[in-house]
């Protein structure tokens, strides 16, 4: 007989565990299933393991530039076996903390391969053992893989996806990086900082192409400035891996191509949904370039059967899939008959997005030119770090603040960030666009001295013809 639940979340990322946490929260009898690790992705091979290396990174390279803050330091040195194992290291206490929150939580995990038979029916296969498991609800949360070159597969050794080049067998020396989104741009970023020669390949005409052009054109200089090579406007025709390296013919935007070798190659053009083999077909789910169509609510176009996450589309972030979570657990309970939950649809272009690079960046809501294309007659103000004091103290002066405001209304459409720390520093936009605030509550905000938010503050003041410090 088959164990029946009120919701079951097939995939355990950031998106299908918090999902099931907060159901668990409303009374409703949950079951999580996963196949591989729970925390899917974004914890054990994504978000939190990057940023465990980045931080090495980032510590490596104020040791190279101890003389800058009047200290010493004599040769710096890493252990790249070493960065690696802190970095799995955090990933497995995350991994654990999933674990915990299940237990503390009454969610019922189910290990294997979920896969959905019918409306409001899973079976769950282990090696030679299969589980039969029904809900009221199924929840779609399996998330997305990194998408390979057509031409040239991945292998583990001289080719990566961003899962191999978080336990890399060797360190790079001449790096190839294939994209410049943010998963391309923070690679690039460490292993440039650990000592790699850095080339990336960018088809678009700008790197960081979702992002403000002012943004992309300040991390072009940045980047370039940290001896990075950047090909924009350029196309791969061709990898080649060998014992010895890789073999890349670019195309440049002029037409010609370039053969270059590398020691390693890092593939960063985007991610494809894991929606085979899940039982979509048979239900007749609706798709659109294999990621699911779903309403503000997480609902698809099969009755009980909703998806949230990466595997519903762009942005593919994990704050994203987790408040999605959220809202289809919330939807879910009231209609099951929860009448004291109010869920909200979600509205993506309050979504921030961030990038743990040197320089970091951040941003929410519209871009400049995005604004003038939706019809907005905007102001935009704009602060460099370079007139505030904590980011001078710091020795990071480098970077800016810049905002768009709807000329007419005072609403604030979006804000743009890059410098040191700024990945904190983007949610006090992203309260204020929750809150439809104007430039006027920002401006008689005050600001705590000193901080590099004082920025925030000046960016908002210069959008009015009112900077006090530049």
């Amino acid at each position: 007989m088959a164990e029946s639940y009120d919701l079951i979340v097939l995939g355990s990322g950031p998106g299908g565990y918090v999902a099931a946490i907060r159901a668990s929260q409303l009374g409703l009898k949950v079951a999580i299933v996963e196949r591989e690790r729970l925390g899917g992705i974004c914890l054990n091979w994504g978000c939190i393991p990057t940023k465990a290396l980045l931080r090495s990174a980032e510590i490596y390279h104020y040791m190279m530039h101890a003389a800058q803050y009047g200290l010493s330091n004599e040769k710096p040195a890493f252990d790249l076996a070493k960065v690696v194992d802190r970095s799995r290291k955090v990933a497995g206490q995350l991994n654990a903390g999933v674990k915990g929150l299940m237990k503390k939580n009454k969610v019922v995990v189910h290990e294997g391969v979920g896969t959905i038979t019918a409306k409001g029916k899973l079976s769950v296969k282990q090696g030679d053992k299969t589980s039969d498991l029904e809900a009221k609800h199924i929840i779609i949360a399996t998330g997305a893989r990194a998408r390979d070159l057509p031409f040239a597969k991945a292998d583990g050794s001289k080719i990566w996806t961003y899962r191999h080049a978080m336990v890399p067998p060797e360190m790079p020396t001449k790096l190839l990086v294939i994209g410049s989104g943010a998963i391309g741009v923070e690679f690039a970023s460490f292993y440039n900082d650990m000592g790699a020669d850095v080339t990336i390949v960018e088809m678009l005409d700008r790197i960081m192409p979702v992002e403000d052009a002012e943004v992309s054109e300040f991390m072009h200089k940045a980047l370039t400035k940290q001896g990075m090579t950047i090909k924009t406007k350029s196309g791969l025709e061709k990898l080649e891996a060998s014992p010895a390296g890789v073999k890349a013919a670019i195309k440049g935007p002029d037409g010609k191509v370039e053969q270059v070798e590398f020691s390693h190659a890092i593939v960063a053009i985007g991610i494809v949904p894991n929606t085979e083999n899940i039982g979509m077909e048979a239900l007749k789910i609706e798709a659109e370039r294999g990621h699911i169509k779903t309403d503000g609510y997480g609902k698809t176009n099969v009755e009980g059967i909703w998806a949230i996450g990466d595997v519903t589309g762009a942005p593919w972030l994990a704050h994203k899939a987790s408040h999605e979570g959220v809202i289809a657990a919330e939807a879910i309970a009231k209609a099951l008959g929860n009448k004291d939950v109010h869920p909200h649809a979600m509205d993506k272009n309050n979504i921030p997005g961030c990038t743990y690079a040197r320089p970091q960046v951040a941003s929410v809501g519209f871009t400049e030119a995005k604004a003038k294309e939706a019809g907005y007659s905007v102001k935009v103000g704009k602060f460099p770090f370079i007139g505030n004091g904590k980011a001078i103290a710091l020795g990071e002066a480098e970077g800016f603040v810049k905002t768009v405001f709807d000329a007419k209304t005072g609403e604030l459409l979006g804000a743009h960030m890059v410098g040191a720390e700024v990945t904190e520093m983007i949610q006090g936009y992203v309260i204020a666009r929750q809150l439809e605030t104007t430039e006027k509550e920002l401006t008689e905000t005050v600001f705590a001295h000193p901080t590099i938010s004082e920025s925030m503050h000046e960016s908002v003041l210069a959008a009015y013809g009112r900077t006090l410090h530049m």
